[in-house]
């Protein structure tokens, strides 16, 4: 029997993506997202242009998606209500949301030099992924979502990960990503941990902008 409902948002289960991108002076910023989902050598990200990271994102074309494991769930969650815009805008403060500076360091994680862009990688995640800047598509109007195309042009996977006697090739048996359903952090083998989103998008507004995680 199926029921005709009306839930507040609908997360059924996307990968957590650390985005890292490069701001006006040169340091830094770092943001947990979930909204993401690839194609071939192609990325979508589903954002709110208000976000300093699309704001960084879109100045200097590129960004490190940086996949965490499940493990890594604790450090994400000290991100979440974090942003790098000062001040911090008026909605977000409402939320609970607060500048940090220097978000590598209070999340106990390390910036590590990219190959092909200048934003950082971040060390401890298994995945990471630098992109280019593609096309930005308006999403969802009258909100600020927007959909934003970017290219993987590098790979970088722990060896750890990498299918016996192969090249290319990651074992899914050792790969546990860390997921974020219904703005709660899951992994492949149930609920890790409670997220601090939740009470924040638990009562979503419908313009959508709750996907802005920055």
């Amino acid at each position: 029997m199926h029921k005709v409902i009306e839930p507040k948002i609908l997360y059924f289960g996307t990968p957590v993506v650390l985005i890292s991108t490069l701001n006006e002076d040169g340091s830094a910023n770092l943001a947990p997202m979930s909204s993401a989902w690839w194609l071939n050598q192609s990325c979508m990200l589903g954002m709110s242009r208000k976000s300093k990271t699309v704001q960084n994102l879109i100045r200097e074309k590129e960004c490190v998606l940086n996949l965490p494991s499940a493990d890594l769930v604790s450090s994400v969650d000290i991100l979440a209500l974090l942003t790098g815009m000062n001040p911090v805008p008026e909605t977000k403060k409402q939320m609970g949301y607060r500048y940090e500076s220097d978000k590598f360091g209070i999340a106990g994680l390390t910036p590590e030099p990219a190959d092909l862009v200048k934003a950082p990688r971040v060390a401890e995640c298994p995945v990471q992924l630098e992109a280019t800047l593609i096309q930005v598509h308006n999403f969802g109007e009258p909100s600020s979502l927007a959909s934003i195309e970017v290219a993987i042009t590098r790979v970088h996977i722990d060896e750890k990960l990498i299918m016996t006697g192969e090249k290319n090739y990651i074992d899914p048996e050792k790969w546990n990503p860390l997921i974020m359903n219904f703005c709660e952090f899951f992994g492949l083998k149930g609920k890790l941990h409670p997220s601090r989103l939740a009470p924040v998008f638990g009562p979503v507004s419908r313009n959508g902008d709750s996907t802005a995680l920055i």
